[in-house]
């Protein structure tokens, strides 16, 4: 699997549809917010626009529900963790490879085969004064349940990397491994496709990065100058996926790029006017909802609304990025583990909607990250983990 998510591709000519600025550009702290939130709270906001009931339930009937995970779950709610905190949220937000789009057999060479290429828990703390997105890498090897197949066969428990579970059973397969590796409870699922991504993009006339380095990327089919670039949706979905040409070709760094790429989604919605002009923003929230698959509550506007309606206050130094302390794993160099117990004093800190706190983004001389702060008993003080949030500037 390693190599499927590894490359991406561009469509037309390297770098078309990109545009930099030039070097006088000033540095601009960008207000950012959580990315599937921020766009759940657009997508709200349709049917408050003044789109009309005949297009606000078109957008919520594009939304697919996940009626299958849900009655796989509730197969094995006895083995399932119980919520600690009254209030508190946890959204297990999953990108999915599925190839099922007009040109995406390119990402990968299995195209009858999904599978999580990115996959996020999102902590909502219980007074929705915190947002806390927890990346979990792909690679990482955990304990996957014997989950049922969509032909209703059911597999082995094995011990492998984490995106078998969804490739295997679905959701609701990936949902049990979280909760068995976690001891939290997750209470919603979001699953956004490929296609949608890209359309979203386009919707937008593009999203700004920023490009410390020009990128040239022979596998992705992305070449791209250094500095503020706006990308297309193709060049989008290349830049979040690629591996080998941008950073230090690490899983860790791959998700940070995500995150950081989420944020400047959200805010290029909320900076160019598309709430406040219709024909701009039905594209976009068409493109988005299309794109979308949930469990069953959350499967339209008012049931997306109900759960991210708070999240609008949370100050964006709030609004928090880190993936779970790992590092590589003793029997193969090409997969991860998890760093004890500094992965367990953040699991716990959720289960118990405890205060999470981050620094910048450390790396350990093995390439994994973990905890730079004090990993001793209960008696501790709290924890400090390596991450980032969503109101840094991207050329910083």
């Amino acid at each position: 699997m390693g190599d499927d998510a590894g490359t991406a591709a561009s469509g037309g000519e390297a770098g078309h549809g990109a545009s930099a600025s030039g070097g006088g550009l000033k540095r601009r702290r960008r207000r950012r917010r959580l990315g599937i939130a921020g766009i759940v709270v657009v997508v709200l906001a349709g049917g408050a626009a003044g789109v009309g009931w005949a297009v606000y339930a078109k957008l919520s009937g594009n939304i697919t529900s996940d009626e299958a995970a849900a009655a796989e779950l509730a197969r094995y709610e006895k083995e399932r963790p119980t919520s600690l905190v009254r209030g508190a949220q946890n959204v297990l937000l999953i990108g999915s490879d599925s190839r099922s789009g007009d040109g995406n057999s390119r990402y990968g060479r299995d195209s009858g085969t999904e599978r999580s290429d990115t996959t996020i828990l999102l902590h909502l703390a219980a007074g929705r004064d915190s947002a806390t997105a927890v990346s979990l890498p792909r690679d990482l090897m955990v304990n996957v349940p014997g989950c049922h197949r969509p032909d209703g066969s059911l597999t082995e428990p094995a011990f492998t990397q984490f995106n078998y579970a969804f490739a295997a059973g679905g959701s609701a397969c990936s949902i049990r491994t979280v909760e068995k590796l976690t001891g939290i409870r997750i209470d919603h699922h979001v699953v956004v496709d490929f296609e949608g991504f890209k359309e979203m993009v386009d919707a937008l006339d593009g999203v700004e990065v920023c490009l410390r380095k020009p990128v040239d990327d022979e596998d992705a089919k992305l070449k791209l100058p250094a500095g503020r670039v706006t990308l297309d949706g193709e060049q989008a979905l290349g830049y979040v996926r690629a591996r080998k040409s941008l950073g230090d070709g690490s899983d860790t760094d791959r998700m940070d790029r995500q995150q950081r790429f989420l944020g400047a989604l959200v805010n290029k919605v909320q900076s160019n006017g598309v709430l406040l002009n219709p024909v701009k923003l039905y594209p976009v929230l068409d493109a988005a909802t299309s794109s979308l698959t949930t469990d069953p509550n959350l499967a339209s506007l008012r049931g997306l609304y109900d759960l991210v309606r708070g999240l609008r206050g949370i100050p964006t130094e709030r609004v928090q990025f880190l993936t779970v302390p790992r590092e590589s794993y003793a029997g193969d160099a090409n997969r991860d583990q998890l760093v004890q117990p500094d992965a367990e004093r953040l699991f716990t800190r959720l289960r118990t909607d405890e205060p999470v706190t981050i620094a910048a983004d450390r790396r350990d001389e093995t390439g994994g990250t973990g905890n730079s702060g004090d990993a001793g008993d209960a008696d501790s003080p709290a924890p400090t983990f390596s991450g980032n949030t969503a109101d840094e500037d991207v050329c910083e």
